[in-house]
């Protein structure tokens, strides 16, 4: 039996992009939905059994028309041609009341062929081509269900928060002790363990984190643990029949969404089990397949003190970085003197292979210059969002994600002005 295994696709990310003529469409969101249709050409050309998508189908909870039809589109293909899909709720797909449907429930209540829906916590038998699976679906925990009971009254979110997750390690040992040995066992959960490297979904959280343990959801019952809402790939825990538990992998997402995963690899993980071996000790096989994700590229230059023409070195160090067909931000550090004889536009020839510039943005070395109120006319609006977060105090880490707020705000308002 062979599962392929992918998170976090955020169809509806349109940040960094721009229309394309011939559709009409974000550049980006064809982006997002080419690396889908290189997953869907893997599934059907390699003998997957079953695609399983460990949360976050959308960037958010209402997607528009246009996004749920172009899921649906690759669904059909996968269901037309046998194999099954696995969907798991994941923090951007839950609503914001108890009350409303999920953004992927739509599958589920069309009872869709070969589509599986985990919207809550529990079990489920699926049915592939390999024979049947058990599917253990820990979806992102409700926060305001959990609000809703009334053993909950008088709790603050941080006591909300461990009870949450004493309770979701409780269901899923219960879960797993529950798993038929003769039938293979995996479990998908959209959630943070503990000792995962976290990154862009740090800035994207759509509430507080909950934080399980490795040993939570690493039961012995299971052959394979398939985890979604961190972007970036990585193996927790390795397994198999030479390790002791199953493997515990986050896929981590299909395309990068900013600058934060400029250096992730992305793509998906494929796993096979042999049905006949004894529980806990099928899985045979873990690979992480790599796909085509737009690059991300990061032009840092400091131009020297003497360099009269700092356009010149700037040119030269643009095209000593592989620009064509990325998005790409410019970091310049030079003097005030020089930054009077650079201009962007003369910068945007250099740059045109890119796909979308997403900032060009200068840090004054002279301590003059630096200060804020001084000639503010000519700063960038990174750069002098940069000195004001300097003359605050703000901390590295603080000041960087601010940073890269502000220049998905920026990139967002460049696409609005577009014609």
């Amino acid at each position: 039996m062979r599962i392929l295994h992918f998170s976090d696709l955020h169809i509806g990310v349109e940040n960094y992009g721009r229309t394309d003529p011939n559709t009409g469409l974000s550049t980006r969101l064809g982006d997002f939905l080419g690396a889908l249709d290189e997953l869907v050409e893997f599934a059907l050309g390699n003998g997957v059994d079953l695609v399983l998508l460990a949360g976050d189908a959308y960037k958010g909870r209402d997607p528009s028309q246009t996004h749920q039809r172009e899921l649906a589109r690759r669904l059909l293909r996968l269901s037309g041609a046998g194999v099954p899909t696995f969907l798991l709720a994941g923090n951007h797909d839950l609503p914001a009341a108890a009350s409303r449907a999920n953004a992927v429930e739509i599958f589920a209540t069309l009872q869709v062929p070969n589509v599986y829906v985990g919207a809550r916590l529990g079990s489920h038998t699926v049915h592939t081509p390999a024979g049947p699976l058990r599917v253990l679906a820990v979806p992102w925990p409700s926060r305001g269900a959990m609000l809703a009971r009334e053993e909950s009254r008088g709790l603050s979110i941080e006591q909300i928060r461990q009870e949450t997750e004493r309770r979701m390690t409780d269901a899923i040992m219960h879960q797993a002790q529950a798993v038929d040995p003769d039938v293979p066992a995996i479990l998908t959960g959209h959630v943070t363990v503990n000792g995962a490297t976290t990154g862009t979904e740090r800035s994207m959280m759509l509430g507080n984190d909950h934080v399980l343990n490795v040993s939570a959801v690493q039961q012995p019952q299971l052959e394979y643990v398939a985890l979604g809402h961190i972007h970036k790939h990585q193996v927790l825990r390795s397994g198999g029949p030479g390790g002791s538990g199953p493997t515990v992998a986050y896929s981590g997402s299909l395309q990068r969404v900013d600058f934060s995963e400029e250096a992730d690899e992305k793509g998906f993980c494929v796993v096979d089990i042999d049905t006949n071996a004894p529980q806990g000790k099928r899985m045979t096989d873990f690979r992480f397949e790599r796909i085509a994700a737009r690059p991300f590229v990061t032009v840092d230059a400091s131009v020297p003190g003497n360099e009269e023409n700092p356009t010149d070195f700037m040119v030269r160090a643009i095209e000593r970085r592989p620009v064509a067909g990325a998005i790409v931000r410019l970091r310049v550090k030079l003097s005030g003197a020089q930054s009077g004889r650079l201009r962007d536009a003369d910068l945007r020839p250099a740059l045109s292979p890119a796909h979308y510039v997403a900032s060009i943005s200068r840090e004054l070395t002279d301590e003059a210059r630096r200060r804020l109120g001084v000639e503010p006319s000519d700063l960038q609006p990174l750069a002098a969002l940069r000195l004001y977060l300097e003359s605050q105090g703000a901390g590295p880490e603080r000041r960087d994600i601010l940073l890269e707020r502000a220049e998905g705000l920026l990139a967002s308002t460049d696409e609005a002005a577009a014609p």
